[in-house]
C-alpha cells in the first residue's frame, strides 16, 4: 500500500517554465513597526531584464499579485508566474501586465508546526497594505489584490478574513494550489488543529460576507502524496457559489496529475492561471473585475470545461454565415470527413427533422484544435442555405486530441439544422465526424467488482456497435477505498493509421476527471480511484467516456486491485498510523506489568505483544461509544462531562467502511510495534555489548531513586524547556535515558562475572584445603550458597528491569518522533529567538523529565512489591482504547496518554 502511494503513479507529463532573463527580486522596504515586529519575514517584488530595471524606483502600474510559499517554500518560487505573466504582456504590448510579489516566510515548517501561522498571517494583512501603498495616486490605482498560496500559503491566504481589522474587500480573487482546506495532514500540535477550527468555522459562518471572494482550489492528483486531494477540495457550501475546487488531472490543456513542488511550476497549469487572470481584467478600470460571476465564468472557462474559443464575457447570440462557401446536406445518421489542402470552404448541413423521431442526440468532434467557431444551430432556412445561425461552438468540450459537441436534440426544439463549417486548408490535415443516436444505445452499465474479489473476479463488456463514443456507466463506484484496474482493449478491422482513442473517467460529484490517449488498437490500463466519496444526496454514476474510432470494437474488463486499495487506505489513513502503533506499544506494556504483578517475571515484549495487543479490546468498545452518540441523551451526557468529540465518529460518517479500515490499521501497527521492540532489543544488546568490550564492569552500587544530582538534572533541564525549547530537553533526557538504558546489562554482567569468580574461589579453596577440618567446610557451605542465590536475583532483575526499560523506551521514543516538528523548528529560527513561543511542548516536557529521571534508575524490584501495581497494569487498556478514540485526528494527544502511564510507572516505584 505504501508503495503504490510513493511510487505507482502516472509519469509527470508537466513541463518546466523558463525564464528568458535573468529573475530578480527586489526587497520591498517594510514600515519600520513592520520589520521590528517579524524581523524574520520580508517582502519582495518580482522582475526580469528590463523590467526589473524599470521597476527599481517602485512606479508601478501593473495589477498586484501576492504569492505565499507554503510548508518550506521560498519566495523565489514566484518565478514561473511572474516570468509567464510577462510574456503574455508582451504579447499585449503591455496594455495590461501583472506586478508579482513574494513573501518570504524564511521556510518554516508550518505543516508541522502550527504555532506561527497566525504570525504569518498578520505579517501578510501588513503586507497588503504596503503593497496597495505603492499603487498611491497613480492613474487606475487598485484597491485590492489577487493572491496565490501554495500549500499552507493558501491556508493563511484565508485565514486573513479571521482577522479583526482585516477588510475582505482587499483581495479579489483567492487561487490555492495544493493547499490542504479541509484538516492539516499531521495534526502534530494543538495550535495548528485550532488554527484550522477557526479558519473553516469563520468561512462556514461568514459566507454571505465572502460572495464577492472569488476562491479557486487546484489539487494535484495522485502524483501529490504529500497532500491527498481529498483535503485541497473547499468546504461544499450552499449558499457560497464563488468557490471552484478542481484536480489538475482535469484541469483543460493541462490533464496532468502533479506532485507538490511541481504544481508550481507545472508549465501547462501555469498557462492556465495566467490566461486566466488576463482574461479577468476590465477594461474600465485595468484591473481584475469586481464581478463575481464573470470570474466564476472565466475560471470555469479555463479549469473546468473549455470550448476551444477564446473567452467572451457575452458571446452574440446569433451570426451570419457568408463566405463564398460550398453548401452541402448530409442525411445520414453517421459522417466523417477528412480534410487535407482543400481549396473551398464549405458547409456541411445536418437536417434535424428526419432524426429527431429516431435518435436523442447529436455527436461531432473536430480534431482541428484552433479557436475559431465550427458548428452552428440554423434556425431559419432558406433552401439549402442558412441565413440566420446560432454559434453552437460554446457548448464543445477540448479534449487532448479533438473538440467535441453533444447536443441533446429535445433541448434545441427550435432548430432545423446542424452546420458544420470547414474552412480552406492551407497544408492543414484533420478530420471531422458527426453521428446521431438514441442515448441507450451508447450507454452500457458496468457494475464494478466487489472489494473483497481481490482481483480474482471481474467484469466484463463488450462493445459491439462501431460509433464515435460511448459511455460506460460503472454502477456502484462510490467509495474512497475502492480501487480498481480497467483494461479496455481496442480491435479494428483494418490496418490504416487512425487518430488515437481518447479515454476519460469522469467523476460527476467533483472535478477530479482523468484522461488517457491510447494509440488504436492497442491494450490500455487504467486505474480507477476517488479523491472524494460520493455525497449522501447525490444519486450519479462515474462514467468511462470512450472517444473511439469509428470502424473499432472495444472491450472492458474490470477488476479489483488490492494493492491500489491498500493504497487508498495509506493514502487517506497514514497520519494515524503513530496512534495505532503506540496503542499496540502501551496494549503490550500494561500485559508486561500485569505478568510481573502475577508471576514476579517481566515477559519478553514480542512475546507480550502478540499475546495482549488483541483489536477485540479496543475496537468494539469505540464502536459502541460512535453507535451511542447517535442518540440525543448520550450526546448530552458526553457534553456535559466536556468530553472531546470522538475521532473514529467524523471518521465513520465519512465512510462506512472505517470500522473495518480501522482494524487493518491496527493490524498494521501490530507489526510496526513489533518491529520496533525487536530494533530497540537488538540495539541496547548491540551497543552495551560494544561498550563491555571496552570497559571491565565494576560492581554497581544501586541509587537511590531520587538523590540531589538527579534533583539538579531535572531543575536544570526544566529550566532549558522553559527557557528555550521543551522538545530540545525531552531529546536531552531521551539520550540520558538511552545510555542509562545499559545499566541493567551493566548489572546483569557484572553479576555473571561475579557469580564465576565465586564458583572459581570455591574450586580452588576446595582444591587447598584437603587437610581442614570437615565441620568447618560446613559451616562455610551456607554463606555460598547464600551468595549464589543472590547472585541469581540479582541476574533476573537485571533482566527483567532491562526488558521494562525497551518497552519505556519503545513508547518514550514516539514522544521525542512527535515533538520533533517543533524541535527543528526552533533549531532553524534560533539565530532569531532563542524561546520557542508558542511552544507546544513546554509543560508536558517538564512532567516527562521528572518522570524519566525516576525511571532511569528504577528496577522491577520495587515495581513488584508496589500497592500501585494492580491499577497500574489495568490503565494502560483504557489509555490505548481513549489514544484510538480521541488522537486518530488529534497526535499531538498521543504524548499525554503515554506520560499517564509512565507516571503511574513512577508512582509504582515510589509507593
Amino acid at each position: 500500500g505504501v508503495r503504490d502511494v510513493l511510487f505507482l503513479y502516472e509519469e509527470n507529463r508537466c513541463s518546466m517554465t523558463y525564464m528568458y532573463e535573468y529573475p530578480e527580486y527586489l526587497k520591498i522596504k517594510l514600515p519600520k513597526k513592520t520589520a521590528r515586529r517579524y524581523p524574520v519575514y520580508e517582502l519582495y517584488l518580482y522582475g526580469e531584464g528590463n523590467y526589473a530595471e524599470e521597476n527599481k524606483n517602485l512606479l508601478l502600474t501593473g495589477i498586484p499579485v501576492l504569492f505565499l510559499p507554503g510548508n518550506a517554500g521560498s519566495y523565489k518560487q514566484v518565478r514561473s508566474l511572474g516570468s509567464i505573466a510577462l510574456r503574455k504582456a508582451e504579447d499585449v504590448d503591455f496594455k495590461y501586465h501583472f506586478n508579482f510579489f513574494s513573501v518570504n516566510f524564511n521556510e518554516e515548517l508550518v505543516a508541522l508546526y502550527g504555532g506561527s501561522l497566525q504570525r504569518q498571517t498578520k505579517f501578510v494583512h501588513e503586507c497588503i497594505k504596503v503593497i496597495l501603498k505603492l499603487y498611491r495616486d497613480r492613474e487606475f490605482a487598485p484597491s485590492s489584490v489577487a493572491i496565490v498560496g501554495h500549500s499552507m500559503g493558501g491556508l493563511v491566504a484565508r485565514a486573513l478574513l479571521t482577522l479583526k481589522n482585516f477588510k475582505p474587500e482587499l483581495i479579489n480573487l483567492l487561487i490555492t494550489q495544493a493547499t490542504p482546506h479541509v484538516a492539516p495532514v499531521m495534526p502534530l500540535d494543538r495550535y495548528l488543529t485550532d488554527f484550522y477550527t477557526a479558519v473553516n468555522n469563520h468561512w462556514i459562518l461568514k459566507a454571505q460576507d465572502l460572495r464577492n471572494l472569488t476562491t479557486l482550489s487546484v489539487a494535484g492528483g495522485f502524483r501529490d502524496y504529500q497532500v491527498r486531494s481529498g483535503l485541497a477540495f473547499l468546504p461544499r457550501l450552499s449558499q457560497h457559489d464563488s468557490a471552484l475546487s478542481v484536480v489538475s488531472s482535469a484541469v483543460p490543456r493541462a490533464w496532468a496529475s502533479t506532485d507538490h513542488l511541481s504544481i508550481v511550476w507545472c508549465k501547462e497549469l501555469i498557462l492556465a492561471t495566467i490566461r486566466a487572470f488576463f482574461d479577468l481584467i476590465d477594461e474600465n478600470t485595468r484591473q481584475i473585475t469586481e464581478d463575481p460571476k464573470k470570474k466564476m465564468s472565466v475560471l470555469n472557462h479555463h479549469f473546468v470545461r473549455h470550448p476551444a474559443k477564446m473567452f467572451e464575457e457575452n458571446p452574440e447570440a446569433f451570426t451570419e454565415l457568408t463566405g463564398a462557401f460550398i453548401w452541402i446536406t448530409v442525411k445520414a445518421s453517421k459522417w466523417t470527413y477528412s480534410v487535407y489542402n482543400d481549396s473551398d470552404g464549405k458547409y456541411f448541413t445536418f437536417p434535424l427533422a428526419s432524426h429527431r423521431k429516431s435518435y436523442s442526440h447529436v455527436y461531432c468532434e473536430n480534431s482541428m484544435l484552433d479557436t475559431s467557431s465550427w458548428i452552428y444551430g440554423c434556425m431559419n432556412t432558406n433552401s439549402s442555405m442558412c441565413l440566420e445561425a446560432t454559434d453552437l461552438s460554446w457548448r464543445a468540450e477540448l479534449l487532448p486530441t479533438t473538440k467535441i459537441v453533444m447536443l441533446k436534440l429535445q433541448d434545441y426544439p427550435a432548430l432545423s439544422h446542424i452546420v458544420i463549417q470547414v474552412p480552406p486548408a492551407a497544408g492543414n490535415k484533420y478530420t471531422l465526424g458527426c453521428e446521431f443516436f438514441k442515448e441507450d444505445s451508447r450507454t452500457v452499465q458496468l457494475p464494478v467488482t466487489h472489494l473483497f474479489s481481490f482481483g480474482l473476479s471481474s467484469s466484463k463488456i463488450l462493445l459491439n456497435s462501431t460509433g464515435l463514443l460511448y459511455n460506460v456507466q460503472l454502477q456502484h463506484f462510490n467509495q474512497i477505498y475502492q480501487a480498481f484496474k480497467i483494461y479496455v482493449e481496442s480491435h479494428c478491422q483494418s490496418l490504416k493509421e487512425r487518430k488515437p482513442s481518447v479515454y476519460r473517467l469522469h467523476i460527476p460529484w467533483s472535478h477530479e476527471d482523468s484522461i488517457i490517449i491510447a494509440k488504436v488498437p492497442s491494450l490500455t490500463e487504467i486505474s480507477a480511484k476517488l479523491h472524494i466519496a460520493q455525497p449522501q444526496n447525490d444519486s450519479s454514476v462515474p462514467e468511462l467516456n470512450i472517444y473511439s474510432s469509428p470502424d473499432c470494437q472495444y472491450e472492458v474488463i474490470l477488476k479489483t486491485s488490492l494493492l491500489q486499495v491498500l493504497g487508498q487506505i495509506v493514502r487517506f489513513h497514514a497520519g494515524a498510523f503513530p496512534v495505532y502503533i503506540v496503542s499496540n506499544i502501551l496494549l503490550t506494556y500494561g500485559g508486561q506489568l500485569s505478568t510481573l504483578r502475577s508471576t514476579g517475571q517481566c515477559s519478553d515484549f514480542s512475546l507480550e505483544l502478540v499475546r495482549t495487543a488483541k483489536p477485540y479490546k479496543v475496537e468494539p468498545l469505540i464502536s459502541i461509544v460512535v453507535f451511542l452518540q447517535g442518540f440525543n441523551w448520550f450526546r448530552e451526557i458526553w457534553e456535559s462531562l466536556s468530553l472531546p468529540e470522538v475521532d473514529a465518529a467524523l471518521l465513520t460518517s465519512q465512510d462506512a467502511w472505517f470500522p473495518l479500515v480501522s482494524l487493518i490499521l491496527f493490524l498494521f501497527g501490530t507489526g510496526i510495534a513489533y518491529w520496533s521492540g525487536v530494533f530497540f532489543s537488538t540495539s541496547l544488546r548491540l551497543f552495551s555489548s560494544l561498550w563491555l568490550t571496552l570497559i571491565r564492569p565494576a560492581v554497581l552500587q544501586k541509587d537511590k531513586l531520587i538523590t540531589p544530582r538527579r534533583l539538579c538534572g531535572v531543575i536544570s533541564l526544566a529550566l532549558v524547556s522553559w527557557t528555550t525549547c521543551g522538545a530540545f530537553a525531552v531529546l536531552i533526557i531521551y539520550l540520558q535515558y538511552f545510555m542509562d538504558s545499559y545499566k541493567p546489562v551493566h548489572v546483569f554482567v557484572t553479576s555473571v562475572f561475579h557469580f564465576q569468580d565465586s564458583g572459581h574461589s570455591k574450586e580452588t579453596s576446595q582444591n587447598s584445603s584437603i587437610h581442614t577440618v570437615k565441620s568447618q567446610s560446613s559451616m562455610d557451605s551456607v554463606p555460598e550458597a547464600t551468595q549464589s542465590l543472590s547472585n541469581r536475583t540479582t541476574i533476573a532483575e537485571a533482566v527483567n528491569s532491562l526488558k521494562m526499560h525497551i518497552t519505556i523506551l519503545n513508547l518514550f521514543s514516539w514522544i521525542v518522533l512527535l515533538n520533533l516538528p517543533s524541535l527543528i523548528y526552533w533549531l532553524k529560527n534560533l539565530r532569531y529567538n532563542v524561546r520557542l513561543d508558542p511552544d507546544p511542548c513546554r509543560s508536558t516536557a517538564i512532567i516527562i523529565i521528572s518522570i524519566l529521571e525516576i525511571l532511569m534508575n528504577s528496577s522491577t524490584s520495587e515495581v513488584k512489591s508496589s500497592k500501585l501495581l494492580k491499577i497500574a497494569a489495568k490503565v494502560p487498556l483504557p489509555l490505548s482504547v481513549a489514544m484510538l478514540a480521541f488522537g486518530r485526528m488529534h497526535l499531538y494527544r498521543v504524548p499525554h496518554f503515554i506520560t499517564l502511564s509512565l507516571l503511574l510507572h513512577v508512582l509504582c516505584c515510589i509507593v
